[in-house]
């Protein structure tokens, strides 16, 4: 009897055991969620600005001894850029200038003349996103400008005023699409002799205002 006693205790502990494990649920792995990395991939770009183009030549007669400024054209001007954006820090960038004829400036020796200018260059554009929407920019490359001047029996047909150029300027996006932006372009700015022998200083440059479009 004390046997089936201890046997009926075993089988009634045994039964409860298993009761109890019943209610302990399976411990389940933690689920890691990874976030899928987003690349910045390229884009096509195109714009076009109003702004101010300037040429000013500076002549200095032998001995350095007399420097004046021989002439000082500015020019309303349109500019057209096209340009593929890599990422966030750099692209590349054509650019056309069309300058629109100055009348108004007055030669020292040959008198009032007409002045036109054309201008184009290539760069490459670091850029640092200041903001989402805000970034400033360099733009580094080649320009070449063909420059005119003619009237009072006096022509000059200037081709020659290509180099280095570079520039600085900011953009802010108001969409992923559209973006404003200025900028200062340095086009040309070397010393060349003139047919007199004297040397001079001549620098082309512009500010640009203008819209952008991202595709």
């Amino acid at each position: 009897m004390k046997k089936f006693n201890l046997s009926l205790v075993a089988v009634l502990a045994m039964s409860t055991f298993a009761i109890a494990g019943g209610d302990i649920a399976p411990v389940e792995e933690p689920v890691v969620v990874v976030e899928p990395v987003v690349e910045s991939t390229g884009a096509f770009y195109l714009g076009a600005a109003y702004g101010l183009l300037s040429a000013d030549a500076e002549e200095t007669f032998p001995g350095g001894n007399l420097t004046y400024d021989t002439q000082s054209d500015d020019f309303s001007q349109f500019m057209l850029q096209a340009g593929y954006k890599f990422n966030d820090y750099v692209a590349v960038e054509g650019r056309y200038w069309i300058g629109m004829d100055d009348n108004s400036w007055d030669h020292l020796v040959h008198g009032g003349v007409t002045a036109e200018i054309d201008t184009w260059g290539i760069y490459v554009k670091p850029m640092y996103p200041v903001t989402e929407s805000f970034d400033v920019y360099a733009l580094l490359g080649y320009a070449d400008a063909d420059y005119t001047i003619s009237g009072s029996g006096y022509t000059l047909d200037a081709d020659a005023f290509d180099g280095f150029s570079w520039g600085i300027g900011a953009d802010y996006s108001f969409t992923d699409s559209v973006s404003v932006f200025v900028d200062y372009v340095s086009l040309y700015d070397d010393t060349y002799v003139n047919n007199a022998g004297n040397n001079v200083d001549f620098t082309i440059d512009t500010w640009n205002f203008g819209v952008a479009y991202n595709f």
